[in-house]
């Protein structure tokens, strides 16, 4: 049963009407964040100490894991606390914490994998003109500017959504504090809010998806006027894996974020919204890893170097 008292903070319900699924859950979710926090601080690692991994596609992904590690941990131990018991408060500071974290990163996210897919883009179908193009300054100026908007976003959002009058149960139909579920729990007019978060997701998922189908797009005509089989499996190879890393997290912030208002497409905007908060983070490192020779052959070098005797 959830503690129906609240009165400084919020009751974020999650899936306690199911209580078999959470216990479920705890597994699950304890399991990606420990496979997110080992995934991603091997790629920090292997990005820093192997100067063969010293490039922009990688200086790119480190900062992917950087932001996957500070995503999952402004959530998941608070999501793992309530699914373990029967206390599933939060907070109000929590919650704003909670949600300034969540927007500002989860949008850093999303302009950073458009920016990701630009590198693609020069590298394939502008390799001669690559290292001109993609120069470290113009990489840290894109990571400078995608966390930004990333942070301009949080402060214009956050504030606006936790003035809404809520309702006196402050139940949270959601596992996090995030916007759809707080403007669901606001009894008074959240005309504003929704047409914000409206605009917000054009400028911060439409726009940047479109740049990215259209990179993708003039990649695959390259590759198609690639002569050579092996030539077009290895264009292909150097961008399979961010392809398929944009796929899931793109679907599962859309299936969030743009979900129709019923209750069946509330409850199945749980389970994307969990996968897009502790699924992908968890899955990006294993589709960089498996899937790319050079970071394997540099955590190989890493362990030789640790194993060989002095």
């Amino acid at each position: 049963m959830v503690n129906q008292s609240s009165p400084v903070g919020f009751l974020l319900l999650g899936f306690s009407e199911h209580p078999q699924l959470e216990k479920v859950l705890i597994v699950v979710v304890l399991c990606s964040y420990l496979l997110t926090l080992l995934g991603n601080t091997l790629i920090l690692l292997l990005s820093t100490l192997d100067p063969r991994l010293h490039s922009p596609m990688y200086f790119f992904l480190s900062n992917l894991s950087f932001l996957d590690l500070c995503f999952t941990t402004t959530c998941v131990p608070q999501m793992l606390f309530n699914l373990w018991g029967p206390a599933k408060t939060i907070s109000f500071l929590g919650c704003f914490v909670q949600l300034f974290i969540f927007l500002s990163l989860g949008t850093t996210e999303c302009i950073l994998l458009a920016v990701m897919s630009f590198d693609r883009y020069v590298a394939v179908c502008q390799p001669l003109h690559y290292a001109t193009v993609i120069h470290p300054r113009l990489c840290c100026q894109l990571a400078a500017v995608a966390c930004t908007i990333g942070l301009v976003e949080s402060v214009v959002q956050t504030p606006s959504t936790l003035r809404l009058p809520f309702c006196p149960h402050h139940q949270v139909d959601d596992f996090v504090c995030e916007v759809p579920a707080l403007i669901r729990l606001s009894c008074g007019d959240t005309t504003y809010n929704e047409i914000q978060m409206a605009v917000a997701s054009v400028f911060i998922l439409v726009v940047p998806l479109s740049l990215i189908l259209v990179s993708y797009g003039a990649i695959a005509r390259a590759v198609l006027r690639i002569s050579s089989a092996k030539g077009r499996r290895k264009a292909f190879g150097t961008c399979s894996s961010h392809l398929i890393v944009v796929t899931l997290f793109y679907s599962s912030v859309i299936a969030v974020y743009l979900q129709p208002k019923n209750p069946y497409a509330r409850e199945r905007g749980k389970f994307f919204g969990l996968f897009y908060a502790v699924g992908t983070p968890s899955l990006n490192p294993l589709i960089y890893t498996l899937r790319n020779k050079e970071v394997k052959r540099a955590f190989r070098r890493l362990l030789w170097k640790e194993v060989k005797p002095s």
